[in-house]
C-alpha cells in the first residue's frame, strides 16, 4: 500500500513573514516528515481590519521568505518541498480558510494528508472562524506552542470540545489520515508578532536586529519598497 502524500499548509496574512513562521514551518516539516509544505498568504483577510498591504505585495514578501525556508530546509537535510500558493488572491470574496481547506482537498485527493499548521494562539481563536467546526472534516491540524500562550481549555468549551473529538497523541496518526486528528505540539517556542515587527520597523534604524527577525529575502524587498515607514 503506497504512503499517504503528506502536504502541510501554512496560511497567514505574512504582513510581513518573519523567522517565526520559518521556525514553525521548519519544525513540523521535519517532525511530520512533510513532502511538501505550502505558504498561502490570506488574500483579504476579513479578521485583521483596515490598514493591510495589499495582497500582491504580501504574495511577493512570502515568495522572498518561502526562498529562506527551502534554503533553511536543505541546510538542515529536510527533503520537504517548498512552495507559495496564491489560492487565496485568486478566490474572490473574505478569505476563509475552510473554502481554502476544500479547494485543496479537491486539489489533492481523499488520499493525501493535508496538515494544516498553526501556532495556539490561531488555535484557540478558532471558533471566531467561519465554519470552523468544519475544518477536520478536510484537513488535520498541527499545533505548535507559543510563549505566554496557552491551549484554553479551560476558558473556552469550544476548544475543549474540539480536542475532545479530534486530539491525538500519537504524532503518526496525521500521517496515517488524511483529515480529522489535532496533534499538540509543546517543543516549539517562538514568539513573533508581525504587528510587533511592523511597528519596530517603523521606530528602528538597526536593520542588524531586524536581520534576525525577517527572512534576508524578505527583508531587501520591505527595504526597496519602503514598507512599514
Amino acid at each position: 500500500m503506497s504512503q499517504l502524500k503528506k502536504i502541510g499548509i501554512l496560511g497567514g496574512t505574512f504582513d510581513p513573514p518573519h523567522i517565526g513562521h520559518l521556525k514553525l514551518a521548519s519544525h513540523f516539516a521535519k517532525l511530520l516528515n512533510l513532502d511538501v509544505l505550502l505558504l498561502v498568504p490570506s488574500g483579504e483577510p476579513w479578521q485583521k481590519g483596515s490598514g493591510i498591504t495589499s495582497a500582491e505585495v504580501r504574495l511577493q514578501l512570502t515568495e522572498a521568505a518561502g526562498i529562506d525556508l527551502a534554503r533553511a530546509l536543505l541546510y538542515l537535510n529536510i527533503p520537504t518541498q517548498v512552495g507559495v500558493d496564491r489560492i487565496e488572491l485568486d478566490r474572490a470574496g473574505p478569505s476563509y480558510a475552510i473554502d481554502t481547506a476544500k479547494a485543496l482537498r479537491e486539489r489533492f485527493g481523499p488520499g493525501t494528508s493535508l496538515i494544516w499548521l498553526m501556532g495556539v494562539d490561531s488555535f484557540n481563536a478558532l471558533p471566531t472562524w467561519h465554519s470552523w467546526q468544519g475544518l477536520t472534516d478536510y484537513v488535520n491540524l498541527a499545533v505548535a506552542s507559543r510563549p505566554n500562550h496557552e491551549l484554553a481549555i479551560e476558558t473556552n468549551s469550544a476548544i475543549l470540545d474540539l480536542l475532545a473529538k479530534h486530539q491525538t497523541k500519537d504524532i503518526k496518526a496525521l500521517e496515517k489520515s488524511a483529515s480529522g486528528h489535532i496533534y499538540v505540539d509543546e517543543t516549539l517556542a517562538v514568539d513573533l508578532s508581525s504587528t510587533a515587527l511592523r511597528h519596530q520597523i517603523q521606530t528602528s534604524n538597526q536593520n542588524s536586529e531586524l536581520s534576525e527577525q525577517i527572512p534576508s529575502h524578505t527583508l531587501e524587498i520591505i527595504a526597496k519598497l519602503g514598507l512599514y515607514q
